[in-house]
């Protein structure tokens, strides 16, 4: 019904010279459908306040409101052609069904955005891992979700689709809708998507703060700040400050180990998180990485990791893993899954939910497999406390040659060759 408007959106923004790619594009149109969701909404303010004989007073003044500038009428309420600078008036955020078809079209961009390049990478997690993860987490209405680092809403988005039922009693609908999601994200772009995608999949007023998580001190988080569960794919490398460094008690110029470190004091006693990170991290041998490490596996039970292929995230060039684990226990034991999907994920193959349909039957039970196997913590080296991904069930690959075998052979050949070429010389 609406892609329509999308596709003319589109058509108008490639036309026009100050809007160069698809990061350009979606913020365009997330604000194009914030002010057309605003107006909606006043709209609907305004007949509510009517029939109960109150005044209202508009949060824009007229001049900025979608009918003035952006879908002027005549005064008989036809469109007015010559002064409409926008084909989307027939975009309407007044039914489920129309949000259900707006969010879908809206997701697709974002994707194409994730699928642009190194920068559009960040605003995009692949949809078959969040809702891989959620599966593990398994949250429950009444429980609250957080993101730090929420980007364009991917993982809460993906937590509500999961919650939302048909049956829910009118008591659990308001839970969802204003206690249950929590967001916070520095970029304004990616706040903007966050805030319409949530918007959009039926959050009426989102709880996403604009604001740089890092420059909260961890030591001051209370219990009133804490979350039952963390769900989050936060931004690698970055290279944060000294200042916002001294908020951790494990400095480090990775961002993502100081998001790391906040997720783990962001969880209530018994929560549990699934947080994105490279799979470096389970290896590196600085200080920072090996404190963070024996951090974790000494606060938590990271009782899970799985290992993503290469490919998994479109533009970003790097190896990840997924950490699952619960507040408030040592580990004792983590089970590990190596993904392999049986063919290179690309833009025409990206990741799918059947790919880790294995992934999580067998995690339910921590399942040995060709594909898993569990590591005792008391079998980790406490020097390092390295976790590297070594699955044991693979087979063996074969030993690599030498420099020097490999220069041989290649020595023998050209001899070969060279005589083969005087013999056919000595022909003609």
């Amino acid at each position: 019904m609406f892609e329509n408007a999308f596709n003319n959106m589109d058509r108008v923004m490639r036309n026009d010279e100050g809007l160069a790619s698809e990061l350009d594009y979606a913020e365009q149109t997330s604000w194009l459908l914030f002010l057309k969701y605003l107006d909606d909404m006043e709209r609907e303010w305004w007949d509510e306040a009517t029939l109960e004989g109150r005044d209202y007073v508009p949060i824009l003044d007229q001049p900025y409101r979608w009918q003035s500038w952006a879908a002027p009428k005549h005064d008989d309420g036809t469109p007015d052609l010559n002064a409409a600078r926008t084909g989307i008036d027939q975009l309407n955020f007044g039914s489920q069904q129309a949000k259900h078809e707006l969010s879908d079209l809206y997701e697709t961009r974002i994707k194409r955005m994730g699928n642009a390049g190194r920068n559009g990478g960040e605003y995009y997690t692949p949809r078959p891992l969040i809702r891989a993860m959620i599966k593990v987490v398994q949250p429950q209405i009444g429980e609250t979700i957080y993101d730090g680092a929420c980007g364009s809403a991917g993982f809460l988005c993906e937590a509500w689709n999961h919650l939302r039922r048909d049956n829910l009693s009118a008591a659990e609908w308001d839970t969802l809708q204003r206690k249950t999601f929590y967001g916070q994200e520095k970029k304004s772009l990616a706040y903007v998507l966050g805030v319409m995608n949530m918007i959009l999949h039926g959050i009426d007023a989102p709880n996403i703060r604009h604001t740089n998580t890092l420059s909260e001190n961890v030591m001051d988080i209370q219990q009133k700040d804490r979350h039952d569960i963390v769900l989050a794919n936060p931004p690698f490398g970055g290279g944060e400050r000294k200042e916002v460094q001294q908020n951790f008690p494990i400095k480090s110029g990775e961002t993502a180990y100081l998001f790391l470190q906040h997720f783990i004091r962001k969880l209530k006693a018994g929560g549990r998180g699934a947080v994105v990170i490279k799979n470096t991290f389970l290896s590196n041998t600085d200080n920072a990485s090996v404190a963070l490490r024996k951090e974790l596996l000494e606060s938590c039970n990271l009782h899970t990791v799985l290992d993503c292929p290469s490919g998994t995230f479109q533009g970003a060039g790097v190896k990840t893993v997924v950490l699952f684990f619960e507040k408030g226990s040592k580990t004792r034991k983590v089970w590990f899954y190596q993904l392999d999907p049986g063919r290179s994920m690309g833009k025409t193959s990206p990741l799918n939910d059947e790919d880790l349909a294995e992934f999580v039957a067998l995690q339910a039970d921590k399942a040995g497999s060709d594909q898993s196997w569990t590591v005792a913590v008391e079998d980790v080296d406490k020097a390092t406390w390295d976790l590297s991904v070594k699955n044991p069930n693979a087979p063996e690959a074969e030993a690599l040659r030498s420099p020097e075998q490999i220069i041989a052979d290649m020595l023998a050949r050209d001899a070969e060759t060279a005589g083969i070429l005087e013999e056919i010389r000595g022909m003609l």
